[in-house]
């Protein structure tokens, strides 16, 4: 089976199935399913149709209610860029008045990245969630902006309240690589059994599974120039510390042979 990792099965996922979109965002926002009237993909795609990493939208933009902004997106591949990128996601979804709009008019922006990676391994979490606040008081400066991060590597650290929005439920269901996971997870989330439904029926369309291979071949390729540029950050570590420890030892040396010529210089006077 092709993962949800995989970003191009995960847009087709929520693509193709509102349901499932709707049980994911209530989810990971805390919403009762009561609340949530419309949930719209405003930048679908032709599923099935060749794509290269340019033309590839890799965030899905959300409508919900018709009012919420959402930018939801899968990450496999750590870049060293997400803070910054999903800031600049965020503040284009929040940069939304029309003309003759008042400021008051602007409609929230939410931010949603689900990472297969922990993006602060000095602080990894599960689900952690980012808004205004004042850094003295912790008082929320505006509750109309909001960036939230599911580290998919760490479900162990899940808290009882993302357990109780059965988020530790959609985060091992895109880590499943097998049917038999999926089925397990099915038994107990409706929206899960959903979403397995419909990623088999996906799996059995040859162009959508073209795709989802060409984007496996993209993570290979880009993983394999990561581990290169790694190598070789590494590599040049290890010249530069090398040459401080050289020019450490330069420096020594001519300390010491500059001690030697004043004692020499002081014999010589005496």
């Amino acid at each position: 089976m092709v993962p949800m990792t995989n970003d191009y099965m995960f847009r087709a996922l929520l693509q193709k199935n509102n349901k499932v979109l709707k049980g994911l965002i209530c989810s990971l926002l805390h919403l009762p399913p009561e609340n949530v009237v419309t949930v719209v993909i405003t930048n679908p795609i032709e599923l099935g149709t060749a794509i290269d990493d340019k033309t590839f939208i890799l965030d899905i933009k959300v409508s919900l209610n018709n009012y919420t902004l959402i930018n939801l997106e899968m990450q496999v591949l750590n870049k060293q860029n997400w803070t910054d990128r999903s800031l600049s996601y965020l503040c284009r979804n929040f940069d939304n008045l029309r003309s003759g709009e008042r400021y008051q008019d602007v409609r929230p922006a939410v931010q949603i990245g689900i990472l297969n990676f922990t993006l602060f391994p000095e602080h990894p979490e599960f689900y952690a969630t980012y808004k205004l606040l004042n850094v003295k008081t912790y008082t929320l400066y505006s509750d109309k902006l909001r960036v939230s991060v599911l580290d998919l590597t760490h479900i162990d650290l899940a808290t009882e309240e993302d357990r109780r929005y059965q988020i530790n439920y959609w985060a091992s269901l895109f880590k499943a690589v097998t049917w038999e996971e999926l089925r397990m997870l099915a038994q107990n989330n409706e929206y899960i059994r959903e979403a397995a439904e419909t990623v088999y029926h996906l799996s059995q369309e040859e162009k959508i599974r073209q795709q989802c291979e060409a984007r496996e071949d993209y993570y290979r390729t880009q993983k394999g120039i990561q581990d290169m540029l790694d190598t070789l950050t590494s590599e040049n570590r290890e010249l530069k510390s090398e040459r401080e420890v050289l020019l450490a030892e330069k420096e020594a040396l001519q300390a010491e042979l500059a001690a030697l010529r004043a004692r020499i210089g002081e014999g010589g006077d005496r």
